[in-house]
């Protein structure tokens, strides 16, 4: 009798394997979406920063307060964005890496 609890334990062991392995790729595609995602947004971010700090800095625009407070609440904004950094960086320092080569040769072409 216990020779047949064995093969019956052995299929119901394989049958849960399987579905954990199901779902932890399941799991993991949705990590590495959100990740993606959030990479991609602190990029636009980070442009973003860039673009008030450069209007700030023009002379038309230099001392207005409402730009001031629109740096002030970017920064805070950047270093929310910063927390998820572990999350995004799976993904993103690819991304970073090949907008680095693409901005390199666009000024090696330049010149």
């Amino acid at each position: 009798m216990s020779g047949l609890y064995i093969p019956i334990i052995l299929a119901i062991s394989v049958a849960l394997n399987i579905v954990f392995v199901w779902y932890i790729l399941k799991i993991l595609s949705k990590l590495l979406y959100t990740s993606d995602n959030l990479g991609d947004l602190y990029i636009i971010f980070s442009s973003f920063e860039e673009y008030v700090d450069n209007l700030f800095q023009m002379e038309m625009y230099h001392g207005e307060p409402v730009i001031e407070g629109l740096i002030e609440r970017t920064k805070i904004v950047r270093e929310e964005l910063e927390k998820f950094e572990e999350i995004y960086s799976l993904t993103t320092e690819v991304m970073l890496a090949e907008e680095e080569d693409a901005t390199e040769y666009q000024k090696e072409e330049a010149e």
